[in-house]
């Protein structure tokens, strides 16, 4: 079975071992758990005949990668059961039904209060939460053991109707140069969808509501310079031709999807961390859409282009200055 086959070459890597194919399900041995999996050869990408057992693979595959990036901050899962063609739901709430080495962290919650997000700090936690077919995994401004300091700053880059990621690119690397010249550091990822983001490092004592109005400044001031093609505001009316900076979503109730992960399109693309030069060439036209299989060879090639986001710290100044 397909299934099979691609977990035989997770078995020979050592993050999973000791599994056991029947009838479409598999008990597998992933990172010292052993774990019940399902339904591996179900399509969920249509399109691309990329299955449920791929997107086991991926997922244990990045984990080492991915889990830098997630493991120290509550998640919500995007889940798709039948496929990115079918419906899905978002779940903040870590399921009950959760093995019990599965971490959980209190978030920021919903109306109801506080509740308990997912912790996937292990890549038998990530093999699990693709078995639920979570294909997207988003991720909060801050950790779990302080929800209330982010640790960086985003600039989600949306392109409304007649505008792509070309224009997105343009607008990334105006925030590039604004941030440069206040001496403020940056790095891009791809959305896996149709835009870019541009992700500024803290990692230093911040609120959200300085990070939030921060970003907000920025983006007008881009603007202002730019009205043609950059706009600020949510209003659908006011996005034809343009790209959005979405500077909320460095609410502290908002979540933004998480490096490497699954995106639910047609194929199977990723959230990928870009270098300038590729944002760049992609102004100009070129193509700036990875899937999964070209993500964990570009990992294998170029290391994780995200790293610095983790350790560079960095701060913004004073609010009014």
């Amino acid at each position: 079975m397909r299934a099979a086959r691609r977990w035989t070459r997770v078995a020979r890597t050592g993050v999973g071992k000791g599994w056991v194919m029947a009838a479409n399900k598999l008990s597998a041995e992933i990172g010292g758990r052993t774990l019940a999996l399902s339904n591996l050869d179900k399509v969920l990408y249509p399109e691309a005949g990329f299955t449920k057992g791929e997107v086991i693979d991926y997922y244990v595959r990045v984990a080492p990668t991915l889990l830098d990036h997630i493991g120290d901050r509550g998640i919500t899962m995007r889940r798709f059961p039948n496929g990115v063609d079918a419906g899905s739901f978002f779940e903040k709430r870590c399921p009950s039904h959760r093995p019990a080495w599965v971490q959980t962290a209190p978030g920021p919650g919903d109306r109801g209060g506080q509740i308990d997000y997912c912790r996937l700090t292990e890549v038998a936690a990530m093999a699990w939460a693709a078995n639920l077919a979570a294909l997207e995994l988003h991720a909060p401004m801050a950790r779990a053991d302080d929800i209330d300091a982010p640790t960086m700053a985003v600039f989600d880059l949306d392109p409304g109707p007649g505008t792509a990621m070309a224009e997105c690119a343009e607008v990334g690397l105006w925030i590039r140069d604004v941030l440069d010249g206040i001496g403020l550091r940056c790095w891009p990822k791809t959305s896996g969808s149709k835009g870019l983001q541009v992700y500024l490092p803290l990692n230093a004592p911040h609120t959200h509501e300085h990070a939030s109005s921060f970003a907000l400044a920025v983006a007008q001031v881009l603007e202002r310079a730019h009205p043609d093609l950059v706009v600020t505001t949510q209003a659908k009316v006011a996005r034809k031709g343009k790209v959005l900076i979405d500077w909320s979503q460095n609410s502290r109730h908002k979540t933004t999807i998480a490096a490497y992960s699954l995106r639910a399109r047609p194929r199977p693309t990723v959230s990928t961390p870009v270098s300038w030069a590729e944002v760049e060439a992609a102004a100009d036209g070129a193509s700036l859409s990875f899937e999964a299989t070209d993500v964990l060879q570009r990992i294998d090639a170029h290391g994780d282009l995200f790293a610095p986001v983790l350790t560079e710290v960095q701060k913004l100044p004073d609010p009014g200055s």
